[in-house]
């Protein structure tokens, strides 16, 4: 089946969600070291980043290093650190021509500083791009998140530039690290595993999951548009019934 033909362009979501997983599993069946996983996942993120621009979908959200991730083992962790870097310096053409503006969220100041000045240089060439916005969790975790936006507004509350009483989702959302984009309206894991893994919980609250089976080293355009296809059929009511939408 073709399915980006089939996808009603109206009713794109406005904001897609990834947790780029099964890397390592993909570079154990083929007889490899973990990293070469990572190596072959940066395939799979270009063709993603281009599908969702050839559609039109506005943003892209792609988990790419967790809080967590820090627990790995040294070689994989500087692995991904020199993919980072190897990679934004490949895609700054890719973005222009597609007018994507990057961005990132997550612990950033715990990168190393090559990858931090890397990341920082290609998001200013970026910054006036329109066509959609790519946002890479970096040393992301969204408790975390949610710990430093509590600090933050009870900080404000203690200098009276909040009033508690006032407090309510639109406060939390402009204290977020996501404060500049709408909340995710799909959210695609790959590999067969079926959890969220600590990756943007409050965003998430009323975002379709989809899982697939396919190790992210081999997820393409095709996965991508047969994804956004299968959220086009579902029905989401935000807590209605059908007979009220």
């Amino acid at each position: 089946m073709d399915f980006k033909s089939n996808i009603i362009v109206e009713k794109l979501p406005e904001h897609i969600a990834i947790i780029m997983d099964g890397n390592g599993r993909w570079a154990k069946k083929q007889g490899l070291m973990r990293v070469k996983g990572h190596e072959k996942g940066t395939k799979a993120v270009r063709e993603t980043v281009e599908g969702c621009a050839e559609l039109g979908v506005k943003n892209l959200t792609l988990y790419a290093f967790s809080t967590e991730n820090w627990k790995r083992p040294k070689l994989e962790v500087q692995t991904l650190m020199r993919l980072l870097v190897s990679s934004l310096k490949g895609e700054i053409k890719t973005l222009q021509k597609n007018k994507i503006k990057l961005q990132a969220i997550g612990c950033i100041e715990n990168l190393p500083s090559k990858a931090r000045k890397e990341l920082n240089e290609v998001i200013e060439k970026t910054a006036h791009n329109d066509h959609m916005t790519l946002t890479l969790a970096l040393s992301y975790g969204s408790r975390e998140e949610l710990i430093q936006t509590v600090k933050k507004i009870s900080e404000k509350v203690k200098n009276n530039i909040i009033d508690s009483e006032s407090i309510d989702e639109s406060t939390i959302n402009k204290h977020l690290y996501t404060r500049n984009l709408p909340d995710v309206d799909l959210m695609i894991r790959t590999s067969g595993e079926q959890r969220i893994s600590n990756f943007l919980l409050w965003q998430m609250a009323y975002a379709e999951l989809y899982f697939t089976d396919t190790l992210w080293p081999d997820f393409r355009k095709e996965n991508l548009f047969e994804a956004i296809y299968e959220y086009q059929k579902r029905e989401r009511r935000f807590g209605k019934t059908s007979e009220q939408l």
